[in-house]
């Protein structure tokens, strides 16, 4: 088991990791829209998907892969009816064959934000 920490996303919010890559896979921990130059998020969850999207692959990158490897998703709303402009946001970060995906909504975040996405990805080849 390896960590992974990388100063191009905001540290975590408590005790745990950014990442773990464990074999040959990357577990990446929840995470938010933050920006990590200002420490500061875009108002709208579209924005927030778009910049937690950056931060993922952030990690993933540290991590020594890429998001064409994410194998499955947990997208976190506070509320539902961002969906289809998270959707959107989603779409344009990610490809076809898009990962496996999980979203459901949440009463609050541990930051006050609207958005967090937790995925795994592989390290290699198919």
């Amino acid at each position: 088991m390896r960590e992974i920490t990388t100063d191009d996303v905001p540290e975590a919010l408590g005790p745990y990791s950014q990442g773990i890559v464990s074999g040959d896979t990357v577990h990446v921990s929840g995470k938010t829209g933050v920006d990590p130059d200002t420490g500061e998020a875009p108002d709208s969850a579209a924005e927030q998907t778009t910049q937690t999207l950056a931060n993922v692959a952030a990690i993933l990158e540290a991590a020594g892969t890429t998001p064409d490897r994410i194998v499955s998703a947990t997208v976190y709303l506070t509320d539902m009816d961002d969906y289809d402009a998270v959707n959107e946001a989603y779409r344009s970060f990610l490809s076809e064959p898009y990962p496996a995906r999980t979203c459901v909504e949440v009463s609050r975040l541990p930051a006050p934000l609207d958005v967090e996405i937790t995925v795994t990805a592989e390290l290699g080849g198919d």
